[in-house]
């Protein structure tokens, strides 16, 4: 997935960008960053609806997704611009990621949360075959 990202990149004349790819377990990395008091500009985020670690940990996207979203707020900068999740997990509504986003950014983040469905269009039909949702965080 990340030599894929790189592509992607350099096809969007990003390729000098100053990108920082990481191939890590995301919750051990985020709670390394905060014990290093590093901060982000922006997070963008597509979590699995269900996954192991190396050490047989789970991941389920209904019980942890929150906790990870209020663990991630902790790294946003008090300037940060935007914060964005991404889900293919059908369950899992915009209402639903527009309260989490909510709940663990505005306190300390003043901004706007929109939440939409993730969708395929279908050529023969015109209607939108649901697969996911999406919420991001703007800061105003």
């Amino acid at each position: 997935m990340v030599q894929w990202a790189k592509e992607n990149a350099a096809s969007s004349g990003l390729a000098d960008a100053p990108i920082r790819w990481l191939v890590d377990d995301c919750r051990k990395f985020v709670e390394r960053e905060i014990r290093r008091g590093n901060k982000y500009d922006g997070i963008i985020m597509d979590p699995p609806s269900y996954g192991r670690g190396s050490k047989n940990e789970v991941w389920k996207i209904e019980d942890d997704i929150f906790p990870f979203i209020q663990l991630c707020e902790e790294i946003l900068a008090d300037d940060a611009l935007f914060f964005l999740v991404n889900s293919y997990t059908t369950g899992l509504q915009p209402a639903v990621l527009n309260y989490m986003i909510s709940t663990a950014l505005l306190k300390n983040h003043p901004g706007e949360v929109t939440a939409d469905e993730i969708g395929l269009p279908v050529t023969e039909s015109g209607l939108v075959l649901p697969c996911g949702a999406s919420g991001r965080w703007v800061r105003k």
